[in-house]
């Protein structure tokens, strides 16, 4: 693979037969992610596939995460900023966008992993202060919201992070996580994270 990666092709459903040694697929919110992930080769030390849709899911990218989980049978691991948009993108890729009316099933992805930026997260990594950003009125509507949905309403520990978010009123991009050097995402939060299977 190229430093920059692959682009998903529209066509991803005709593909027959993958096969990877990957033990997971890391979905990416960020591009800026993507590219410190795959500039630092993490997929070597961690045999994975990462994915991203560099913000919200496009259909070809639904396609391809979807068609990976069902021919692969590996967990989906998400890595999206701590704020309820990322919990949003997560949601598009579980279920589907609500701006389409028919959703096919193989354009969804069900059984998410919710890896982090997660609240809890900030404190647990000691997140500098400054590297932390005030919810403005506008999030914290659609954290409740959020917290409404089924999709996190079925997992206690979502529900947890998601009051942990409205009641802090702090939110962190995936990018506050290079406050500690922009190596700290591939050689320290990520192989952490996964030495203790710490995903909800």
């Amino acid at each position: 693979m190229g430093i920059g990666g692959k682009a998903i092709p529209s066509n991803i459903d005709k593909v027959a037969n993958l096969r990877s040694e990957a033990k997971f697929v890391l979905l990416v919110e960020k591009d800026a992610a993507f590219m410190r992930l795959a500039e630092d080769r993490f997929y070597n030390r961690f045999p994975c596939i990462i994915i991203t849709a560099k913000g919200q899911p496009d259909v070809a990218t639904r396609l391809f995460l979807s068609k990976l989980k069902r021919d692969l049978r590996v967990p989906v691991l998400a890595l999206v900023d701590a704020d309820p948009y990322g919990l949003k993108i997560i949601s598009v890729y579980m279920q589907g966008s609500k701006n389409m009316a028919f959703d096919s099933a193989n354009l969804t992805t069900p059984d998410i992993k919710w890896l982090g930026v997660r609240p809890s997260d900030l404190d647990k990594f000691q997140i500098p202060e400054q590297c932390r950003l005030d919810m403005s009125a506008k999030d914290i509507e659609t954290g409740q919201h959020m917290l409404t949905e089924e999709f996190i309403q079925q997992n206690p520990e979502w529900v947890k992070e998601v009051q942990i978010m409205l009641e802090s009123k702090t939110k962190a991009e995936i990018q506050a996580l290079s406050s500690y050097g922009f190596q700290y995402l591939s050689e320290v939060y990520l192989p952490i994270k996964l030495q203790e299977g710490d995903w909800i």
